[in-house]
């Protein structure tokens, strides 16, 4: 009997400091190991890292499922990157959808991250069709331009689908 309450007090304590271990917001950086390889940072609202996250959390990167075993609030991306390229990485779980898109910068071996904001995934092709019919004559110019960002776009990793979802999932979470 008293092996049965004292497991029972064991149950009820533990679960008290359990912790919330999801991850809502994360970073991006460079491996230490300098490996042409992202490391995953989950941080908290303010961007200060989370160091508490351990265990194997699932993650969509540029479209392709990865499970991604954290240590100490980090973890890294098996696949190392080649060349400059857009990375769109997408967490979900049960508070929604938790998603960056980045253009990795690579450049004699090291990798810079830059997250780009996905209004300019709108904005910019927005401004260049309003132009476009504000200026008749600046039509061939705006049909020109709009290739020139889709071509760029679809050769560093960002195709059609990607380009969608980022938008939508951005819209999404305006609501």
């Amino acid at each position: 009997m008293r092996n049965i309450i004292v497991l029972f007090l064991m149950l009820i304590c533990s679960s008290c400091f359990a912790q919330n271990a999801d991850i809502n917001n994360f970073l991006v950086k460079e491996s230490l190991l300098k490996n042409s390889k992202l490391a995953i940072i989950a941080a908290d609202s303010l961007e200060n890292p989370l160091e508490q996250i351990n265990g194997t959390y699932t993650f969509s990167v540029s479209g392709f499922t990865q499970q991604l075993t954290f240590n100490d609030g980090v973890a890294i991306l098996p696949l190392a990157i080649d060349k400059s390229t857009f990375v769109y990485i997408k967490h979900q779980n049960d508070r929604g959808t938790h998603s960056k898109l980045l253009y990795v910068y690579k450049k004699e071996g090291n990798l810079n991250p830059f997250t780009i904001s996905r209004i300019f995934l709108i904005i910019i092709p927005l401004i260049i069709v309003v132009l476009a019919f504000a200026f008749k004559k600046f039509i061939y110019i705006a049909v020109v331009l709009l290739i020139i960002f889709m071509i760029f776009s679809y050769s560093n990793g960002l195709n059609i689908s990607t380009f969608f979802e980022t938008t939508f999932d951005y819209l999404r979470n305006l609501v």
